[in-house]
């Protein structure tokens, strides 16, 4: 049979950019139908304009800091709107970008809602177009519980495009989105509450490093309130916003932020019209080659619900066409020692197993660990210390995983993200010579274990 598109892929995001270049590279004829932005979620309204407000609220602390080291700085002020428009035009250059990259690469776009019609046919605008395998890479949606008032509240699909700061924000969850946007809505201003149902956030996280983090965000101002969830949001006359928590207190609000989950985004996509399956937690079942259980359709990234952050959606997707279209290339996503980053303040850098994972492995552990206060605010009032952790394997020395909180975390990690993929001991560690003076030399220079 012929087709019109060897591919045909559904959602615009990083993971299904990637692959539709990537195929048509091969020499596959691709297709791409987007009904919202060129970009996905982390473009528009993820990881890249969360980046950009994550710099500007560091500048309170930045001016502050200033003094010590001679500078006189007169009264600041920060607008809002400006941050906010400024943030616009760059998501627009991207947005062109990401056009041009899938038009020079031979891609047909098609702006409009796909709806898969059977397992080889896709509606989009009216317009019926066949394809020998389709590739759904929708990613994923942010939800509010279903409790009264939810109209009121707001995720960081809005966030994004508040018409002003709000004075007095509560940021609901305990991901790490909430805590992101905790220090976002802080440093700019805000009087800030984070409230989460569960005894610390950043479940998953080292415990070490979930602890360090609380405390340094209760020194920022920071309120953190853990066992509490609201279950009614009432709006006032004043237009202020009114939260009833669990225990029957009451809390007042300009603005209530929800990072509580995602969803895939599938509605409306047609899958009951083919044999593709959605699994208990929602999510689109598939294989190890994201094929699902109708062969010609396959699916990746947040949608999945796998490992969700943009290089691996990225990452699958480079695996489908090359597997697809180029297989003396292809090679199978490695999902072990997957650096992450949370871009909090301080922010968090981690890659390998915590220390809880690694003894729940069946790992002999030993651990070194270091808390400092960095060189650049020793001439300044801020007591902000840094949080840098190794975990080692005791039996073999191979260092299973690095862990920090401070500046820059997630610039360093990258780099022992290698080391650690590399399978480095730390009598390699120990054997590198240190970058000095800087907080990443402190990673080659922890000699003296904290427990084992």
């Amino acid at each position: 049979m012929t087709y019109d598109f060897d591919l045909f892929v559904i959602g615009a995001g990083s993971g299904g950019v990637r692959a539709a270049r990537f195929s048509a590279d091969y020499g596959a004829r691709v297709a791409v139908a987007e009904s919202r932005y060129l970009g996905g979620t982390c473009v528009n309204v993820g990881c890249v304009p969360k980046k950009l407000l994550v710099y500007g609220a560091h500048f309170g602390e930045d001016f502050e800091q200033a003094t010590g080291f001679g500078w006189s700085t007169e009264k600041t002020q920060f607008d809002w709107a400006t941050l906010i428009a400024n943030k616009n035009r760059e998501i627009e250059r991207l947005n062109g970008i990401y056009r041009k990259l899938l038009l020079n690469s031979g891609v047909t776009l098609l702006e409009g809602h796909a709806r898969l019609t059977d397992a080889h046919h896709v509606e989009v605008n009216g317009q019926r177009y066949s394809a020998e395998r389709i590739l759904i890479a929708t990613g994923g949606w942010p939800q509010i519980p279903d409790i009264p008032g939810r109209e009121h509240a707001i995720t960081s699909n809005e966030a994004f495009f508040l018409d002003k700061l709000p004075n007095r924000v509560l940021v609901v969850g305990g991901g790490y989105i909430a805590v992101e946007f905790a220090g976002i809505f802080n440093g700019l201003g805000s009087n800030t509450r984070l409230l989460y149902r569960g005894e610390m956030f950043l479940r998953g996280f080292d415990q070490s490093v979930r602890a360090h983090l609380a405390e340094e965000l209760t020194k920022k101002g920071v309120q953190l309130n853990f066992k509490t969830d609201i279950v009614r949001i009432d709006k006032q006359q004043d237009g202020s916003l009114l939260a009833t928590l669990g225990d029957g207190s009451r809390l007042e609000a300009d603005g209530i932020f929800y990072a509580t989950g995602r969803r895939p985004m599938i509605d409306n996509l047609g899958l009951e019209n083919t044999f593709v399956e959605i699994n208990d937690a929602g999510y689109i079942s598939v294989d190890e080659n994201f094929e699902t259980r109708e062969p010609s359709i396959l699916a990746l990234g947040d949608v999945i619900g796998g490992v969700q952050l943009t290089p691996v959606a990225t990452a699958e997707g480079t695996a489908i066409a090359r597997r697809l279209y180029n297989p003396e290339q292809y090679r199978p996503v490695d999902y072990r020692h997957i650096p992450t980053a949370v871009f909090s303040q301080p922010s968090i850098g981690t890659v390998g197993l915590t220390q809880e994972q690694a003894i729940s492995e069946g790992h002999k552990v030993t651990v070194f660990e270091s808390r400092f206060r960095p060189m650049k605010l020793t001439l300044t009032e801020s007591s902000e210390k840094t949080l840098m952790k190794l975990v080692v394997d005791a039996r073999t020395d191979r260092v299973l995983g690095a862990h920090m909180v401070g500046p820059d975390a997630g610039e360093i990690i990258q780099g022992l993200a290698i080391a650690l993929k590399a399978g480095a001991t730390k009598r390699l560690f120990d054997e590198t010579i240190g970058v000095h003076p800087t907080s990443a030399e402190e990673f080659v220079t922890l000699r003296t274990p904290v427990s084992d």
